[in-house]
């Protein structure tokens, strides 16, 4: 039986004890097959919810008023750079156009069911397997992400959900602290359009209003996700919807994804939710973070020793990317290489102005390779 009921302790979250309590069929509108529990049963109004009640829905799902919520505001200045957050690795996510993928629309996002067959096998202690993708967005008027960088929210946000291989399955698996770790990324819009949304979003006209599901081809699903995997944030939250379960391990990678125009518009304007209305905004506001840590694979930031995470935070954690700001270091390398090459040209002249006027070159000019230093990630 899942833990059910009143929000748990920090001490009973790692133990991985969990909570009996009085559990009700699973809320197929979860998309995680996930139990409605609580310690008594919720009442009239209470085993549906929506984002226009977000507010509230600690009353029908008490895990909704914790202390370790999610989405949050990730402070790039308060993050903890972490050396054994290690790059995130991907296993099975190029899928053949044979293998039939459910994509569906809840009523409160659209959904793409995934085969176990994917898998992160890298950056977690544990191996996850995938379940489902969904995605979180604005409306034209603004934007949508879950979580915020440095208080921006980005246009939109991709969640892909996986759950621990050590546990049967995703309903077991999603009351342990363990249990589940997602993936999440910021949308932008850009130039061009992406093709790998493309798969998604062409779709969702066929699925306008709630309950409505179609078979999609396979595609390369890595492709939703950043090229890029070494750099992210990490930290210990819960499920953004109810039952808001505290027992994911969040990954929110650094590098933002871009839709074109078009493909933003599409997706924030074509599926409508269980109420007939337009589906928009569906994101959750920001939770507090109550002491949580944020590490980060790169350094966002010049670290003091202090901020070094310790061994057990850090394996925790785990279970880089150079910052932008200068050391004292770098400055004293700069001047000092400026005044090496001033001597240097200084040299030169003098050479060349004592040299023959008869002196023949043996070789032809070499064209100038101009260096290009690798651009700096934007944290914002």
């Amino acid at each position: 039986m899942p833990p059910c009921g009143r929000e748990r302790s920090i001490a009973e979250l790692l133990r991985g004890t969990p909570r009996r309590g009085r559990c009700r069929e699973p809320d197929p509108a979860s998309g995680l097959g996930s139990p409605r529990c609580s310690l008594t049963e919720p009442g009239p109004g209470h085993s549906h919810w929506s984002y226009e009640d977000r507010e509230h829905w600690g009353v029908g799902y008490p895990d909704c008023a914790g202390t370790m919520q999610s989405p949050i505001n990730i402070d790039t200045a308060k993050t903890i750079f972490s050396p054994q957050l290690r790059p995130i690795q991907l296993s099975g996510y190029s899928l053949p156009a044979s293998e039939k993928l459910k994509l569906r629309n809840n009523g409160h996002t659209v959904l793409l069911e995934l085969p176990e067959t994917l898998a992160i096998t890298g950056g977690y202690a544990q191996q996850y397997r995938a379940v489902q993708l969904h995605l979180h967005w604005g409306s034209p008027s603004g934007p949508g992400s879950e979580h915020t960088v440095n208080g921006h929210r980005f246009a939109a946000e991709i969640h892909v959900v996986h759950y621990n291989t050590k546990y049967d399955s995703v309903t077991e698996a999603m009351v342990y602290p363990d249990g589940l770790a997602v993936l999440g990324a910021f949308l932008e819009v850009g130039p061009r359009e992406n093709p790998y949304y493309q798969e998604i979003l062409q779709h969702l006209h066929k699925i306008q209003t709630e309950g409505k599901e179609v078979l999609v081809p396979g595609f390369n699903i890595a492709g939703l996700l950043p090229a890029n995997m070494k750099f992210y944030f990490h930290y210990n939250g819960s499920l953004t919807t109810p039952p808001c379960y505290q027992t994911v391990k969040w990954t929110v990678f650094n590098q933002t994804m871009q839709l074109s125009h078009s493909q933003m518009s599409t997706l924030v304007m074509n599926l409508r939710n269980d109420d007939g209305k337009p589906l928009q905004n569906n994101y959750r506001l920001v939770q507090d973070l109550h002491r949580r840590q944020v590490l980060a694979s790169f350094q966002t930031t010049l670290l003091s020793p202090k901020q070094t995470p310790s061994g057990s935070d850090a394996s925790e954690a785990a279970e880089g990317h150079s910052g932008s700001s200068f050391h004292a270091g770098d400055v004293l390398a700069v001047l000092f290489g400026v005044l090496f090459a001033v001597t240097a040209l200084a040299f030169l002249l003098y050479i060349y102005k004592h040299r023959s006027q008869n002196t023949r070159m043996d070789s032809p000019t070499k064209s100038k390779v101009i260096y290009t230093a690798a651009s700096t990630e934007n944290t914002a």
